[in-house]
């Protein structure tokens, strides 16, 4: 198998870097969850509370504040969804270092503006995130920028990896992590570092059905494309990169199990979220409660840890989900 190019130690190293720009995320008990799933315990781990508004900084703040002083003078750039573009903006602006970020014209207006009042410049281009990427690497080289990619990078992956040690610290009887499943950063690096530490936890990964990028590529064996649609949990569009050089191999390497959900699911998991909970989640981060009440995770007898990864969701479409009552 080919060696994986990232360790529990470069996990343990981006906490050097992340903190106080990330903070400690608190894990919230869900007793309704539990006793309705015959649980032993479910915990959501608040990414959400982030300064900006998503698990997203945890990465870029490992890989910002990884560059040296000449890097951080050229500037920096990235393509987005629109949480990692967020991230890099907030980082690169702390560090005052100049941010570029490049985003399809079918990310939602509201990310576009919450970039540009971070101090982001905006490219938008092309209707996918992989054309969105095709902007990105011509300006990079016009311009020569250092390139913030948003999940396929070690110091990307080994930010969000922190969060696995965190919810070890918060709750050692984890024994099973469900996380969404989108570029594959998050739960590359949340399951390597889950895996040194604990390494019977089993990791569950929860694509969204009208973009499963990184699924199909691992079915297939490959890095392939997908047609990007119109979907609730618009955080989760999006290819794997033209080339993927890290996050294909974590995701396949360490990942026990992989499910899909669809639109009804994760919106009444938003409901379930608003509701029950008094969170306002946006649908990407809403996914791994979709699967579990969909049917397709059997969490009797476990004890469950699912990050709750973003609230940065447009308030009309939240308020049009959560009155779909």
């Amino acid at each position: 198998m080919k060696k994986i190019p990232l360790s529990v130690s470069d996990v343990f190293s981006a906490t050097t870097r992340i903190y106080p720009l990330a903070k400690v995320t608190p894990l919230i008990p869900s007793i309704k969850i539990k006793e309705a799933y015959k649980a032993k315990g479910v915990m959501f781990k608040a990414e959400f509370l982030q300064e900006t508004g998503s698990f997203k900084l945890r990465g870029a703040a490992n890989k910002i504040g990884s560059l040296s002083d000449s890097e951080k003078k050229r500037g920096v750039i990235t393509f987005s969804t629109g949480n990692h573009g967020k991230a890099v903006s907030y980082v690169a602006s702390s560090y005052n270092v100049p941010s570029t970020v490049c985003l399809s014209n079918r990310v939602p207006l509201y990310r576009v503006r919450a970039i540009e009042a971070l101090g982001g410049v905006v490219v938008r281009e092309g209707n996918s995130q992989d054309e969105a990427e095709s902007a990105y690497l011509r300006i990079m080289k016009e311009k020569n920028l250092i390139p913030v990619v948003p999940f396929d990078d070690p110091f990307i992956a080994s930010g969000q990896g922190t969060i696995s040690l965190e919810i070890f610290n918060q709750y050692p009887d984890v024994d099973t992590l469900i996380v969404p499943l989108s570029g594959g950063g998050l739960l590359g690096g949340m399951a390597m570092a889950m895996k040194h530490i604990k390494p019977s936890v089993k990791i569950i990964g929860v694509s969204i059905k009208r973009s499963p990028a990184m699924l199909n590529s691992i079915l297939a064996g490959k890095v392939v494309q997908v047609e990007e649609k119109d979907t609730i949990a618009d955080s989760l569009l999006g290819g794997i990169g033209f080339e993927n050089n890290y996050s294909f191999s974590l995701v396949k390497h360490y990942v026990d199990e992989h499910v899909v959900v669809d639109e009804d699911v994760i919106k009444e998991a938003m409901r379930t979220l608003f509701y029950d909970h008094g969170l306002v989640i946006e649908g990407g981060g809403a996914v791994t409660l979709a699967a579990i009440q969909s049917g397709l995770v059997d969490i009797e007898g476990r004890h469950v840890v699912m990050p709750l990864t973003g609230r940065n969701v447009d308030y009309a479409t939240f308020l049009k989900v959560v009155q779909e009552v």
